[in-house]
């Protein structure tokens, strides 16, 4: 598929499987945090397109059904091996979850493990190697043509060398926006000398809560200190989101800050919630140059995504209840 792409999402394309906090259960659903983060942009319009890397086993009927719904996919590389690309799950309640030991969260639901989580561990494997990509890392070499001419290009969670090294080079073929959320296999302090080059040049750095007071432990920081530390490693903007609690962003060229409640939406499955956010941000931040306004199309994409299942859940909703939403929660922000 060619053609205008304003916004492309690198990151993962997976195969979920997922617990919801109150004990249903998902298995084997088109997902990945790539798709979550494209969902949310979508939903505002966008042209948007995916880059990342699957095997020769993910589901070409996936594929296809996203070309249908309009995502570009010229940038989506299928390498000729199998590959790993299954991610588990367990939300204990809306804002906690484990990605690890299936087979125990399975039993305390009371249902059996599915055979495609047989093996499982972790889908963050590898996402820490300094020395050599994993075999699902984005490389430069998988950037399609039509990068360059894209209004801006988030970074969902990946690998550190993913992160260290394409959005360097995007800066320097002049992408005008640039958005990372990181991996939380190297938002730990073994990593403190190496996070300032990740964040460098970027528009806006966002952090979930979790992986910021992971980084700075055993440090015990405030959300406003954890926000300007990040600032002087060289981004524009932090916002550090906190699931039902909304979202702390700071402005670093003005100095404002601000506290972005959530939007009130009915909880049915919070995966992709976050990522989902991120897409929504940047194109707020590219239609009006306004963090607040970026903050408030993130929560209200969030918003949506959260009240279905499924990754292109969010694509369904009611035209017009997207604008409503960000009118309403822009009632609710409150300068922190």
């Amino acid at each position: 598929m060619t053609g205008s792409v304003e916004f492309a999402f690198v990151g993962g394309l997976r195969q979920d499987y997922c617990i919801t906090h109150d004990g249903r259960v998902f298995a084997g659903m088109l997902g990945g945090n790539a798709l979550y983060a494209a969902v949310g942009a979508k939903i505002w319009g966008a042209s948007v397109g995916i880059i990342s890397r699957v095997g020769s086993d993910y589901p070409i009927v996936w594929l296809d059904q996203l070309r249908s719904r309009g995502f570009n996919l010229d940038g989506v590389r299928v390498l000729p091996e199998p590959q790993d690309t299954r991610t588990f799950y367990a939300y204990t309640s809306p804002d906690e979850r484990s990605d690890t030991s299936p087979a125990s969260h399975f039993l305390r639901v009371g249902r059996p493990l599915p055979k495609g989580l047989l093996g499982y561990q972790h889908s963050t494997l590898q996402q820490d190697q300094r020395a050599s990509p994993g075999p699902l890392a984005v490389r430069i070499d998988d950037l399609p043509s039509w990068v360059t001419r894209c209004r801006g290009i988030h970074f969902s969670p990946a690998d550190y060398l993913t992160h260290l090294t394409i959005p360097m080079h995007l800066r320097e073929l002049g992408v005008k926006k640039l958005t990372l959320d990181p991996s939380v296999m190297y938002m730990d302090p073994g990593f403190r000398r190496e996070l300032p080059s990740v964040l460098k040049g970027l528009d806006a750095f966002m952090p979930s809560m979790m992986e910021a007071e992971a980084f700075f432990r055993p440090q015990r920081l405030r959300v406003w200190e954890m926000t300007e530390a990040f600032l002087a490693m060289g981004c524009g903007l932090v916002v550090i989101k906190r699931g039902a609690n909304g979202q702390a962003v700071v402005d670093g060229a003005s100095g404002r800050r601000w506290n972005v409640p959530a939007y009130r939406a009915r909880v049915t499955d919070v995966t992709g919630a976050g990522d989902a956010y991120c897409g929504g941000f940047l194109v707020g931040l590219d239609q009006t140059g306004d963090p607040l306004e970026a903050a408030l199309r993130g929560g209200v994409s969030s918003s949506l995504v959260i009240e279905g299942t499924g990754a292109l859940y969010a694509l369904d909703a009611l035209p017009g209840l997207a604008k409503a939403r960000l009118h309403a929660l822009r009632q609710t922000v409150g300068k922190a």
